[in-house]
C-alpha cells in the first residue's frame, strides 16, 4: 500500500504547483471519488469525466487551496455540485432531444430517423484532427480505442493524472466546437464519444 504524506503536506505542496503533490492527491483519491460518483450517476464514463472535471478544478484553483479544511470534503464537496449539474444536463438535454425531434421531423420531408452516420463521422474526425496532436493520440486511445487512462498513462510515459486532464479538455474542445453546429451531429457525438 502506497505512503502518503499528511494532507496538509500536499495540499501546501499542490498550492505551490507541485505536480508531483497532484499526482499523489490524484492516486489518494481518485477511485473514491469514482465509486461517489457512479454510485449516483450509474454511468461509467460519465463519473470518469466528473472524477476528471473536479482534478482539473483542484489543479485551476490550486493557490486558493486552505490548508485549515479538509481536503477530502473539498473534493467530495465539488464532487456532489458536479454530480446535480450532470442531474440537470441530463433533463435539460432530454427536453431538448424531445423538442428538437419533433421539430426536425415536422420540418422534414426525410424519412424519420434516416441520418447518414458515415457522414456524421467524418464531421466529428474533422474536429479532432484540430486537437494537439499529442491531445488527440490520448483522446483516440480512450474513445475510439476503448482504454483505460491507466493504460494509456503506462503506455506514453505520463501520470494518470495528465492523460485524464487531456481527455477533458478534449471533450471541452470538441463541445465548444459543436455548439453551433447542427443537432444530429450535436447528439451522434454525446451518443457515441461522451
Amino acid at each position: 500500500m502506497t505512503e502518503f504524506p499528511a494532507e496538509n503536506e500536499l495540499v501546501e505542496r499542490l498550492r505551490k504547483g507541485d505536480v508531483h503533490a497532484f499526482d499523489q492527491v490524484y492516486t489518494k483519491y481518485a477511485s473514491k471519488l469514482y465509486a461517489f460518483s457512479y454510485k449516483y450517476l450509474r454511468s461509467k464514463e460519465e463519473a470518469e469525466e466528473l472524477v476528471q472535471s473536479v482534478f482539473l478544478k483542484v489543479w485551476e484553483n490550486q493557490q486558493n487551496l486552505k490548508k485549515d479544511t479538509s481536503f477530502k470534503s473539498f473534493l467530495f464537496t465539488i464532487a456532489y455540485h458536479e454530480i446535480c449539474n450532470q442531474f440537470r444536463q441530463r433533463s435539460y438535454l432530454r427536453k431538448f432531444v424531445q423538442s428538437s425531434l419533433v421539430a426536425e421531423r415536422e420540418a422534414s420531408d426525410e424519412p424519420e430517423g434516416e441520418i447518414d452516420a458515415a457522414f456524421l463521422m467524418e464531421q466529428v474526425n474533422r474536429i479532432l484532427t484540430k486537437l494537439p496532436e499529442k491531445q488527440k493520440i490520448i483522446f483516440n486511445k480512450s474513445r475510439q480505442e476503448g482504454k483505460s487512462s491507466k493504460d494509456i498513462a503506462a503506455e506514453m510515459g505520463l501520470s494518470v493524472g495528465t492523460v485524464d486532464n487531456y481527455i477533458s479538455e478534449s471533450l471541452k474542445f470538441i463541445r465548444i466546437q459543436l455548439r453551433d453546429k447542427d443537432f444530429a451531429l450535436l447528439i451522434f457525438f454525446l451518443l457515441f464519444f461522451v
